[in-house]
């Protein structure tokens, strides 16, 4: 048919692509062959619409094509080859996904659909069809369904009913309604593993080692920056010039060796300052790098430089991720001012971490509160980011603009003239890898004998991932497997089950994120515009938490201080013989409810204005009506009890006897001396 190009246009949103690009939307459609479908900010041709390959980097800000092979036999390849015909077929599908009509505005599920869709095309076209005939050949078409992986299974079968939709424009059908039923009926059955939570000792070492790098980093962190530019300005020296020094890799102008002969470079003016570690032990920040690169003193070279400030930026996306419950790929794409402060009229500053709003979509939003500790990653990285973009600017085919130079992005990869690195675009994303590969890679940071996984870690682990299988790495032994999603999930999770998971170190950590995050995003905070996505994750996780502790409540743990058959009525009325599902889901309608305090649980529907919070004397009968018949002990909490015990008797000693405060600490004790009576019973 023919189609009005006006509906045409790519979806993305760029701080340099216009309408009036050539890639911008088609000029006919179908598209000619020699059509620009990608070219970079300064209008060089990347690739045409007719090419085996698209290279769509410039759209993605990282290394990405779409490979359509009807090339000539590929060798290095994955992709499958495809005929021609096919290969336009598939290009059409793109073309329709990228320009069309409700077309995708990221690169990355883009790439997901295509590679979908790309597999149905390499089935027809290894049986000897058209992709557009595969309705008409049932044996074909019955291998579909064990051609698709179950994990993408639903997102194929969204993809081509939305193909089916646009096959006036895409001009064939691939699979028509019938047999997307069909495929439908087809779906395997699987459980789909949750993502897991980090039980609180592994949780509580891997941020404390984050932590500690950030401040040793920190604590010489002018030294650090002295010496790097000591060596930015040696390689400029020898080399004429930093741009010289960024693409000219003369060996004998390299600064940092000791020459076999005095006087060896006079003629061309190079100075040399013998091996790097000498230049590292004068800045004193040799030891520095031993500590974190594992490099002896005397075996640095000023390539472990790059890479201990790399492991810091490594270190930094960590720790922010652990308290923003950020993507990863958020807190990567960052800049060095996104940490910013808000007044808070009750709990005064709110550190507030935000993202860029030029790049988000209208709906979504791009700011995290999160912990004031994170103010440590963010002025380490922030450092080096400053450092590099030295090196970036100088590189033609790095080339920041001056907005990046203004203001840098936190995490990148490392520009200096030594480092190696085959320089890429500055809107390119540097590949931040896994959260497993970078402790691998940095295997200072995490000592693997502190990550192996307790009897405990996994039993608590499985009270809120059940279904953690021993394939995935989740067994006694084992060093558990990090990954960056799981920190999304682990910080939401910690924020309300510190009671259910009590560890002393995890709730000092998480005490400012638990405080402030769940009640900026319940409240939905009138001045700010807060992560859609966080909220739900925060939301769920803590109607999750109180489904848990009511399971929590049903065995020994818990006693009610009118006797087990108080609490016997309680548990019934509220869990019965519910799984923790349907106890979520019931908390989530507000028909179960179990409330944190200090001595364990309440189950005081509605509010309550003892709170049970700053002070347990109505709970506990310390006011000598007696304890609250909602109250539920949690045996767990008798040795933080025992310590706020000794605390109040010292305060009492100290208080004029008769005053209002006395009399408070008086009741206070003997609520704290009612329930250790009870629980240790």
């Amino acid at each position: 048919m023919t189609a009005r190009l006006d509906v045409f246009g790519l979806r993305q949103t760029s701080d340099w692509m216009t309408p009036q690009h050539r890639s911008f939307r088609p000029p006919a459609w179908p598209p000619p062959r020699d059509w620009v479908v990608s070219e970079d900010r300064n209008g060089t041709v990347l690739s045409r619409w007719g090419d085996p390959v698209w290279d769509i980097t410039p759209w993605a800000g990282r290394s990405m094509i779409l490979d359509f092979g009807d090339d000539a036999p590929q060798t290095t390849r994955k992709a499958k080859p495809l005929s021609a015909d096919n290969a336009d077929l598939l290009r059409m599908i793109a073309t329709w996904r990228m320009w069309g009509i409700k077309a995708t505005s990221t690169a990355n599920t883009l790439k997901s659909a295509f590679l979908g869709l790309r597999r149905i095309v390499a089935l027809c076209n290894d049986n000897g069809i058209l992709a557009s005939q595969l309705m008409r050949f049932p044996r074909v078409f019955e291998q579909l369904p064990g051609l698709i992986p179950p994990s993408e299974y639903t997102k194929t079968i969204v993809e081509l009913h939305r193909l089916w939709d646009a096959r006036n424009y895409i001009e064939f059908v691939m699979v028509d309604p019938e047999g997307i039923k069909r495929l439908a009926l087809a779906m395997p059955n699987r459980e789909i593993e949750q993502t897991a939570f980090i039980p609180p000792r592994i949780w509580t070492y891997q941020v404390k080692r984050l932590k500690a790098c950030l401040d040793d980093y920190l604590a010489h962190k002018s030294a650090v920056e002295d010496c790097f530019t000591f060596c930015v300005d040696a390689y400029a020296h020898n080399f004429g010039s930093l741009e010289k020094a960024m693409s000219d890799w003369s060996r004998h102008r390299l600064p940092f060796w000791t020459p076999p002969s005095i006087g060896k470079g006079s003629k061309s003016g190079c100075i040399y300052r013998g091996p790097f570690n000498l230049t590292a032990e004068r800045y004193g920040i040799a030891q520095l790098i031993e500590r974190w690169t594992g490099v002896p003193v005397a075996k640095q070279d000023i390539r472990q430089f790059s890479a201990y400030l790399t492991l810091v930026q490594s270190t930094g996306l960590a720790y922010i991720t652990n308290f923003t419950l950020q993507r990863v790929s958020e807190a990567a794409s960052l800049r060095t001012d996104c940490l910013t402060w808000e007044t808070d009229e009750k709990l005064g500053r709110i550190p507030i971490i935000t993202g860029e709003t030029t790049k988000t979509d209208p709906d979504s939003d791009a700011r995290w509160p999160t912990s004031p500790s994170v103010k440590a990653a963010v002025e380490a990285m922030a450092s080096i980011a400053r450092l590099r973009m030295r090196c970036a600017a100088a590189d033609p085919k790095v080339s920041p603009s001056a907005a990046d130079i203004q203001n840098p992005l936190l995490y990148n990869t490392s520009f200096e003239p030594w480092s190696g690195n085959v320089a890429k675009s500055y809107a390119i994303m540097p590949h931040y890898g896994a959260y497993q590969s970078m402790a691998k890679r940095f295997d200072r940071l995490f000592d693997d004998e502190q990550l192996r996984i307790t009897e405990d870690d996994l039993r608590i682990a499985r009270m809120l991932t059940p279904n953690l299988s021993e394939a995935s790495g989740f067994a006694v032994g084992r060093v558990w497997p990090l990954a960056w999603h799981q920190l999304r999930r682990t910080g939401a999770v910690n924020m309300f089950a510190s009671g259910l998971l009590s560890d002393s170190s995890m709730q000092f950590q998480m005490k400012h994120a638990s405080r402030l995050m769940p009640l900026y995003y319940g409240r939905g905070h009138a001045k700010l515009r807060l992560n859609d996505d966080v909220e739900a994750i925060i939301v769920a996780a803590m109607y999750e938490a109180m489904a848990h502790k009511l399971h929590a409540a049903v065995g020994d743990r818990f006693v009610s201080p009118l006797g087990p058959e108080r609490k016997e009525a309680i548990l019934v009325n509220m869990v019965g013989d519910k799984e923790s599902k349907q106890l979520a889901a019931e908390s989530r309608k507000g028909k179960t409810h179990f409330r944190p305090m200090r001595l364990g649980g309440c189950v005081h529907r509605g509010t309550c204005k003892y709170g049970g919070v700053e002070s347990i004397s109505r709970c506990a009968g310390g006011d000598g009506d007696g304890p609250c018949a909602d109250a539920l002990y949690d045996r767990e909490k008798a040795p933080e009890i025992e310590k706020d015990l000794a605390l109040i008797n010292e305060e009492i000693s100290s208080t004029l006897a008769g005053s209002p405060r006395h009399k408070a600490l008086l009741a206070e004790r003997q609520g704290m001396e009612n329930y250790l009576n009870v629980v240790k019973a």
